[in-house]
């Protein structure tokens, strides 16, 4: 496959959720390759303060928010000529984790962490199409892969990411841009903060930002289209292999063939 321009001097990328520990690591390694570096985050004086120290241009952004993601991947484009790459890194976790299924927090974190995805893809694609190809990089998580009991609406969230990853890929695909998922354990980021000290009592190792951003540079570099990458402490950075499900059967016992709507275009 043709992999995308790698990221280096006159790349534009931008990153959501860009001030916060993922964020921030990767902005430093963008910046290291001559990248410039667009962060989105929400409006305060300290992600702008962020922004600043990293070397890196702010725009006020809430990924709820449809048309605001469509305003800043025009402001980019105006500003900086091109899009290369998005990093759809803005995220959020549910702060209780009893029996109760707090509804609202739900919807929250589903809000942030699924649909800001989508909003984010649907607002950068046709830019970096414009740019001739790139990458669209989603941070989802381990949870998406293997559900957490604590935080079923970060599961689904997580979830849902790397689904919709796997099924926009192809489309993607066919206009030059990789799309991938990042899919870190726990990780050495403030998301971790309220319950640090189990970890820490526990012995339990956590991931280093910088090695979850090292792992989001590659995905921009050599990603393959559709993957989720796994990242664990020890182990580093691995493809996760999906499970097919059972192919259906004909009334003779043959394997059924999927209707060709229903096929990739590359399958027909």
């Amino acid at each position: 496959m043709t992999f995308p321009p790698p990221p280096g001097p006159g790349s534009v990328a931008l990153i959501t959720g860009g001030t916060g520990g993922f964020g921030r690591a990767l902005t430093q390694q963008l910046r290291e390759r001559d990248v410039t570096v667009v962060v989105a985050d929400l409006d305060t004086e300290r992600n702008r303060s962020v922004a600043d120290e990293l070397g890196a241009h702010f725009a006020a952004l809430d990924v709820t928010d449809r048309a605001a993601n469509e305003a800043v991947v025009a402001r980019v484009e105006a500003e900086h000529g091109r899009l290369d790459a998005a990093y759809l890194n803005a995220g959020i976790s549910a702060a209780k984790s009893d029996d109760e299924l707090d509804l609202e927090e739900f919807l929250r974190v589903v809000d942030v962490d699924l649909f800001g995805v989508v909003y984010g893809v649907q607002a950068a694609r046709p830019a970096i199409r414009r740019a001739g190809g790139g990458a669209i990089v989603v941070t989802a998580s381990l949870a998406g892969l293997s559900p957490m009991a604590t935080d079923p609406g970060y599961s689904v969230a997580k979830g849902g990411a790397i689904a919709f990853v796997r099924s926009m890929a192809p489309r993607l695909a066919r206009e030059g841009t990789t799309i991938t998922a990042i899919c870190p354990g726990f990780a050495d980021t403030a998301i971790i903060d309220r319950i640090r000290h189990e970890f820490e009592a526990a012995q339990f190792p956590v991931i280093p930002a910088a090695e979850v951003a090292a792992a989001m540079v590659a995905a921009w570099e050599s990603g393959e289209p559709g993957a989720a990458y796994v990242i664990q402490p020890g182990v580093g950075t691995v493809p996760y292999r999906f499970k097919g499900v059972p192919s259906a059967r004909t009334a003779t016992g043959e394997t059924a063939v999927v209707p060709e709507a229903l096929r990739p275009p590359s399958m027909r």
